[in-house]
């Protein structure tokens, strides 16, 4: 495994650590949401540097998974990589960070998007070892 591909996937892990202390806080479902978003494109973007497929300077979860999934071998809900896309892409001021479109997250949308990532990031480690 190169340095920079244990470099993102160091960092995903962290994203993970931090959503596995804030899940089933109502009060900071935007958080894990925020960091939800943080490791899938920190995890993809392990995929891409590894694989030399793109450059990895983008920040659009549909365009670095659409860049990976060939490398990857998990099926994962397009509507909910949308989802989390746009909460990261919207984001312009503090108050916004981690509000989806609709608000903020409730605390079984944060668990899917803790779950995704998850499941994203242990496929990738899977895939790497």
């Amino acid at each position: 495994m190169k340095k920079i591909t244990a470099e993102w996937l160091k960092a995903a892990q962290d994203d993970l650590r931090v959503m596995e202390k804030l899940l089933g806080d109502e009060l900071l479902t935007h958080m894990v949401a925020f960091h939800a978003q943080q490791c899938l494109e920190k995890s993809l973007k392990a995929i891409i540097e590894e694989f030399e497929i793109g450059s990895v300077r983008i920040h659009h979860l549909v365009r670095l998974f659409e860049m990976a999934k060939d490398h990857l071998e998990i099926d994962l809900d397009p509507v909910l990589i949308e989802k989390l896309d746009k909460l990261y892409l919207d984001t312009r001021y503090p108050g916004e960070l981690g509000l989806l479109p609709e608000g903020k997250p409730s605390i079984m949308d944060s668990e899917e998007f803790y779950k995704t990532a998850d499941l994203v990031y242990k496929a990738i480690m899977a895939k790497l070892a």
